[in-house]
């Protein structure tokens, strides 16, 4: 099969499902724009999984709606992640705040490197799953694909090294208790 033959195949698989599908993610994400970056997505990984002869077919919109409700769920999943730290962010500074509009006890920076010399002491495969998750922001999918580990490892080893991680800077008066 050509490069053309694919491509028209490939229109033909979007204009036949495109519109039923943001309908669709649009309910579950409740919201038009990130429903065009859920249906994207799914369009994406129909591509990358192609097979030769692939025709729309009842089969095939089955797994478009599958994949589109399961990328759906994993936006809200990670907008909901991304709700939690930013409020718990916001309410950490207040709480490091002085009475006088400083900051209390260490600065931004000298408390970002006490963190990154405490997070240096933990071992190094918790030390990996931390800067992946909550630098670069990957999902435990993600994570577990760099790291060659299985998503409920991922799940372990950053629920453990963020305890310790957590307990030791609590100790060092970095955090509050």
């Amino acid at each position: 099969m050509g490069a053309t033959d694919r491509a028209a195949q490939m229109e033909a698989i979007v204009a036949e499902h495109e519109t039923a599908l943001l309908r669709y993610a649009a309910r579950i994400v409740n919201n038009s724009c990130v429903a065009q970056d859920v249906v994207q997505n799914v369009f994406i990984k129909i591509f990358r999984r192609w097979e030769k002869g692939l025709q729309p077919s009842e089969h095939l919109k089955a797994w478009l709606f599958r994949v589109t409700h399961n990328e759906a769920v994993d936006q809200i999943r990670k907008e909901s992640r991304l709700r939690v730290l930013h409020t718990k962010h916001g309410e950490e500074r207040k709480a490091n705040d002085c009475p006088d509009g400083h900051e209390c006890a260490f600065g931004g920076e000298e408390r970002k490197e006490l963190v990154l010399q405490y997070l240096g002491k933990l071992h190094p495969r918790e030390q990996q799953v931390i800067l992946l998750r909550m630098e670069q922001g990957l999902s435990y999918k993600e994570i577990s694909a760099v790291t060659g580990r299985s998503e409920g490892n991922v799940g372990n080893i950053l629920h453990h090294g963020v305890r310790k991680l957590s307990q030791a800077l609590k100790q060092a008066g970095v955090v509050a208790s």
